[in-house]
This record gives C-alpha cells, structure tokens and sequence, in this order.
C-alpha cells in the first residue's frame, strides 16, 4: 500500500487525512486519552508544542514516530489494522536545497527496519515498509497542477512553510535544482515576531491561533490596535520575503510564480495586495505535497 507523508516543520500531512503537529509526548505509562501511539514499550501522544526546528530529521526517532502516526491515520481511515502485516510503499519530500545532500540518508531513516509492530488508538498495526521514495517538496505540490504549468517556459515555485521558505525553479515543467534554495523564514518566525511585538506594545500574549483568526478575517475577539498590528506585520512580511527573493535575481513580475504551503494559503491576501507578484498560482490545499509525493511515486513506477 502507497502512503505518501509530508514531513513539515510545523504540521505533519498525509493525503486523506487532516494534518497533525509535528509534536510529540513520551511517557513510560499509559497516560489518558484514546490517541496513543505505543511503540518498543514507550507511549506517545501528539503535542501542539512542535519539536524544534530540525534541518536533519534523522537525528533521532521523533519523526519517524510522527510517521507512524501518519501511517496508522491512513490506514485506519480506510479500515484497515490487526495483526497481519502489510507491506508499504513509502512516499516522502525534502526541501530542494537539502534533497541533493539529504535524500538518501532520508530514504534510509525509514528503510531496513523489518516489520514494525505498534499500536495506535488501541488498535494494533504490523507494517513493513519496503520501499521509500524522495522526492523535493515544492516540485511535489507543483506537480498536482502540471496540466496547468506544461505550457510554462519558466515557473517559480514558492513554498512557505513553518520554518522555511523554499524556493524552486522550474523550466519546461523539469525542476531545475541549480535554482533551488531554503530561506529560514517562515511563518513561525513571523509569529514570534508578532507576539513578540504585541506583548512589547499592547501587554497581550497572543498564540499562533490567535493570529491565524486574524489573519482569516475572524478579527471580532482583537482590539483594533492588535489587529492592525497583525495586518501590518503580515505585509511587511511578505515584503521582505519578496525582497529577498529579488535579491537572488528572481523576478517576481514575470513568468508564473506558484505558491504552495500553508503559510502561502494563509498569507494569500496579502501576497496579492503586495504588488510585487504578476502572476500568482495558489496551491489552496495543504496536503499537495504529499499527494505530489503519491502522484511523482505512482509516475516513477508505472512500468514495474
């Protein structure tokens, strides 16, 4: 079975299912709750506090505990757990300015692990992956609009995601990975500066909810004070982003520009109202990588 997971800094995405935290809890009891995961006698539940930024996630097991959460969402929601093992193709995406340096130490982070057995919701789950698949982000969401991008000599693809910013071009719908990088600027360092500016200005501790309310327009609960904060810093934000992007010779204001990730889905309005973008494409859904992951895995193996 095909499971494709995208690993973010921020969320954890999967294609049928609602993204997750990428957070995770250990304890060695059983704490309270249905949404466990029990693995080689260790117990773990999803935590809204995200664990910090990795540029390498295969330091240590977390993120692969996070991918068996992943594997076992998939499952479930199509019926299927017990005892009997099932085989699973594997799915997964760098950034493009690591996958060249990255990607098969990240193909060997899941592989030759035997059958791994775990519970998950009290259900119990034998998988055994034996077959893992890298390919770049951004490239991969982009993919699940090439009907639209073929016709393109030149398409800038522009992923914004928890703590990156990635960047990539692409020529004649092939992804050109010399015009590639990772700004580490995303939308969690706008967050932090934010509330870190309110609580300066306005003696208010604001949470990633709280701005991301504002932001959709669900303003009613904030002083207008705060809210335009919020509005400003968002602008300023993507400014600088756009800036940054030009320092590197890439011109927004011609050719297509594609944005992908939820921070591109959640800074939509003021990516348009910037000025600084011709011709904007959104990838409105924040599963695209990982379905670009299934789509790129299912292109890659046809003739098999």
């Amino acid at each position: 079975m095909l499971i494709a997971i995208d690993h973010g800094n921020k969320q954890m995405k999967t294609v049928n299912c609602p993204p997750f935290v990428s957070g995770l809890a250990e304890s060695t009891t059983k704490p309270f709750g249905s949404d466990i995961l029990m693995y080689e006698n260790r117990y773990y539940t999803l935590s809204n506090q995200r664990i910090p930024y990795k540029r390498d996630k295969t330091e240590d097991d977390r993120f692969f505990i996070l991918t068996l959460f992943g594997i076992a969402q998939e499952l479930q929601a199509k019926g299927i757990y017990g005892d009997n093992t099932q085989r699973i193709q594997l799915a997964v995406g760098l950034p493009p300015a690591h996958y060249g340096a990255q990607n098969q130490t990240f193909i060997r982070y899941f592989s030759d692990r035997g059958v791994v057995k775990f519970t998950c919701k009290d259900r119990p789950h034998a998988v055994y992956i034996d077959d893992v698949r890298c390919y770049p982000q951004a490239y991969a969401a982009a993919a699940t609009m090439m009907d639209r991008l073929m016709g393109s000599p030149r398409v800038l693809i522009v992923d914004i995601g928890g703590f990156t910013a990635d960047y990539l071009m692409m020529r004649s719908g092939c992804a050109d990975l010399t015009v590639c990088d990772s700004l580490e600027n995303g939308v969690i360092v706008f967050y932090n500066q934010v509330r870190k500016k309110a609580n300066s200005e306005f003696d208010i501790l604001l949470d990633e909810t709280d701005i991301d309310s504002i932001l959709e327009g669900k303003a009613g609960l904030y002083a207008p004070d705060v809210i335009s904060l919020v509005e400003q810093m968002a602008q300023d934000f993507v400014n600088d982003l756009a800036n940054g992007l030009r320092e590197r010779m890439l011109d927004l204001s011609s050719g297509k520009v594609v944005f992908v990730g939820g921070g591109a889905i959640r800074l939509r309005r003021q990516i348009e109202s910037s000025g600084k973008v011709r011709n904007a494409l959104f990838v409105e859904d924040i599963n695209a990588n990982a379905k670009g992951y299934e789509f790129l895995y299912r292109m890659e193996t046809r003739s098999r």
